[in-house]
């Protein structure tokens, strides 16, 4: 097993060297679970996925996932965690089968779990004890239906290695430092709010909608500018004619 002490090249090196020394060691690309049981759970975690893909496309050292099978432990298949969300800081945001995180050599700076009546109790007890373990710094857990957890929306942040709970605003919502970014609940879903800006981050339907209303704006305006030329130069022809008669 590789931990986390070594140097990054040292670690690197041994891993290499393992997976030489044991080729028949297998990863399996999926548990053989859905991404969420109800369609509540499943459009949460896909709306978080793409607000925050689409958040970070321009940053290439931020990688975003979802349900993509996370091994932490070389050479132990069984070492292994499918979390609903987690973003990790300084490496590339190519496509991966899985992440191996021996490979590389940095561990999610935020995670989330969609909270349902499958994974609560493992949410809160397992799957915490572990991302803390591992250095995890921001751990959120969201329930979209406010059945398994109250409040439904609650977040860990590390502190000398072990978590410690971030208060809940007024409002039900919680800020990730690590992302920049106010988490709010908004109906059955986890909205993103820009901490820099205070603007609430759109979904692509929104902002594709944003996109189509600016492009009936500027073609109005264009019109009313063309309708508005039009106007001059017919004035322009009376005047000329009302000229021509008195001369």
């Amino acid at each position: 097993m590789i931990t986390l002490n070594h140097q990054p090249e040292e670690v690197s090196n041994m891993a290499s060297l393992l997976e030489l020394a044991f080729p028949e060691i297998e990863y399996p690309e999926s548990d053989g679970q859905p991404i969420g049981e109800t369609d509540f759970h499943i459009t949460a975690t896909l709306l978080l996925l793409q607000t925050l893909r689409d958040y970070f496309a321009n940053d290439p050292q931020i990688y975003v996932a979802s349900d993509l099978m996370f091994y932490y432990e070389q050479g132990n298949p069984r070492a292994v965690k499918a979390p609903d969300i987690f973003v990790v800081k300084g490496v590339g945001k190519h496509k991966r089968r899985v992440y191996k995180l021996w490979k590389e050599q940095a561990v999610p700076c935020t995670l989330f779990e969609i909270t349902s009546k499958q994974t609560a109790q493992a949410d809160l007890t397992t799957k915490y004890e572990l991302y803390e373990r591992l250095g995890v710094k921001e751990y959120f857990l969201f329930d979209p239906l406010e059945e398994y957890l109250k409040p439904r929306l609650q977040g860990f942040t590390l502190v000398q290695g072990r978590y410690q709970a971030l208060p809940l605003a007024v409002e039900g919502e919680l800020v990730s430092r690590e992302l920049g970014l106010i988490l709010r609940p908004q109906g059955d879903l986890l909205r993103l709010v820009d901490c820099y800006t205070g603007q609430m981050l759109a979904t692509s339907k929104e902002y594709a909608r944003r996109v189509e209303i600016a492009e009936q704006k500027a073609q109005f305006e264009e019109n009313r500018a063309n309708l508005a030329e039009i106007k001059i130069i017919e004035l322009q022809q009376e005047l000329d004619k009302l000229r021509g008669k008195k001369g």
